[in-house]
């Protein structure tokens, strides 16, 4: 294989030995050359670098097909993160810091002197952080490759995009493998959909407000929906998407650990370790509704519509899809949490593609009244608690005297704009795993854990126990499917 190629290597300065955040960082991206990192990775650091005081990043690229060099890497840093608000010194300073080398992740050989040649450009004292920006199975090679290397740096950081394994036992298997790599802590699976702004707001509605505290549990809530119903259709990831599906890509991974913050019972001291614990410990309690996949779950796939004043083909009619795998776009499935505070509530996780309105929010219908006085007309619909995902908003939905109408109950909405966070999904990604701050890191327990809930349902759509219904693009869904 060819020599790093680096012509201006630096040095990296000491690091504290009780500080993970203050050495300089070797960030290895293997699969540099995909869409993942030029549209994703690259600008997400550049803004986190914008913001945070985060150690200096040496970049070193990999792919393994032959043809690329160093000033092509340099090229796609500089697009990448050319419309950031990066200053022009650090961006400078990433493009001329940066290294390339052709490597094949899955041969050890390789994958040991890609790992020799971040240390050199970054420097000997420099944390590696390997992150595998790869197709799961490729990555999982990379994995595996990299159990042989003998000399691994010390300290090295390992990052893994989900899906984390195809089911629980290949989940687990991975997990093995990566314990005998690195410990855990310094093992990054990344949900991108886990925001900091995400996990900390739920938690402060929950926590540090008395109103909504009050209210959360069985006692008033009568039933939970996380929904993350998407406008956009397919947009090209045939390739990925169409032997996943909407079940496996979302449900599993994004809205799992979402149903985790909003049921988990809050830790006393909010580290890694303490809300990992919290998050496992709800999962854990997690079942199938009355342990019946077939009544608790549904699925379906677009055909031919309007989106946005934009026409959208029928699903199998997009390019890259192969009909007879049966990938649902639209995938619903009902949860129960047994434990004393959710004991019979039902939530139900909703994600598709294709659909109208966009919703991306977490909604608690809270149960009627008790005691109403006679003569007093309660108002139509469920008070509700709703919280936006994406845009980030809070809203109330309480009943309040009719203005024109004494004694008949109305729907009144409070809502509040909830601060966004100043750099988006994988600037958090990139700024935990270059400081080693692991709060949003999906621990492999809990990975695990989400594939066994799910897997009576996979096993139930596998075996055509589910019909696969069919909606418009456009739409919201199925005409028949039942609304709440």
């Amino acid at each position: 294989m060819p020599d790093v190629q680096n012509p201006c290597p630096t040095g990296a300065s000491p690091a504290p030995d009780d500080d993970r955040a203050s050495a300089s960082v070797a960030l290895v991206i293997v699969g540099a050359t995909g869409d993942l990192t030029r549209r994703l990775l690259l600008p997400g650091l550049a803004r986190a670098l914008t913001v945070h005081d985060l150690p200096e990043v040496t970049l070193v690229g990999s792919a393994h097909a032959d043809g690329h060099s160093l000033e092509e890497w340099r090229g796609v840093i500089e697009e990448a993160v050319g419309e950031t608000d990066l200053d022009a010194d650090a961006r400078a300073g990433l493009v001329e810091r940066a290294a390339w080398r052709t490597a094949d992740a899955s041969d050890p050989e390789d994958l040991g002197a890609l790992l020799v040649a971040a240390r050199e450009a970054a420097g000997e004292e420099a944390v590696v952080v390997l992150y595998l920006a790869l197709d799961p199975d490729l990555a999982a090679e990379a994995c595996a490759a990299l159990e042989q290397v003998e000399d691994r740096p010390e300290g090295l950081r390992i990052v893994l995009e989900k899906p984390f394994g195809s089911d629980q036992r290949s989940a687990r298997e991975l997990n093995a493998l990566l314990g005998r790599i690195a410990g855990e802590e310094d093992v990054f699976r990344v949900d991108h959909f886990l925001r900091e702004s995400m996990v900390s707001g739920l938690l402060t509605l929950r926590t540090a407000n008395r109103v909504l505290g009050r209210v959360w549990s069985a006692a008033d809530v009568e039933h939970v929906d996380i929904v993350a119903d998407e406008s956009l259709a397919l947009e090209g990831r045939a390739g990925f998407y169409d032997g996943t599906g909407a079940l496996e890509d979302m449900l599993q991974s994004h809205l799992l650990q979402v149903l985790a913050m909003v049921a988990l019972e809050p830790p006393r001291r909010l580290t890694p370790d303490a809300l990992q614990d919290a998050v496992v410990e709800v999962l854990r309690a997690t079942r199938v509704r009355d342990d019946d996949a077939v009544a608790s779950s549904r699925r379906a796939r677009y055909t031919a519509g309007t989106v946005g004043g934009q026409d959208v083909p029928d699903y199998v009619a997009e390019e890259g899809v192969d009909p007879e795998n049966g990938a649902e776009t639209l995938a619903q499935v009902e949860l129960e949490v047994r434990t004393d505070r959710w004991a019979g509530v039902p939530f139900r996780l909703r994600s598709g593609k294709a659909l109208e309105p966009r919703r991306w929010e977490v909604v608690l219908s809270l149960r009627p009244p008790e005691g109403v006085p006679a003569g007093l007309e309660a108002a139509a619909g469920r008070e509700r608690i709703v919280v936006g995902l994406d845009p980030r908003a809070l809203r109330v939905e309480l009943a309040v005297d009719g203005p024109d109408t004494p004694f008949v109950a109305e729907r009144s909405v409070l809502a509040a704009d909830l601060a966004e966070e100043d750099v988006d999904a994988y600037g958090e990604v990139m700024r935990g795993v270059l400081t080693g701050d692991r709060m949003l890191s999906v621990r492999g327990d809990a990975a695990e854990e989400c594939w066994r809930i799910l897997a009576p349902v996979i096993e139930a759509w596998d075996a055509g126990r589910v019909p696969l219904d069919e909606y418009a693009a456009g739409s919201s869904g199925p005409e028949d499917w039942p609304e709440r």
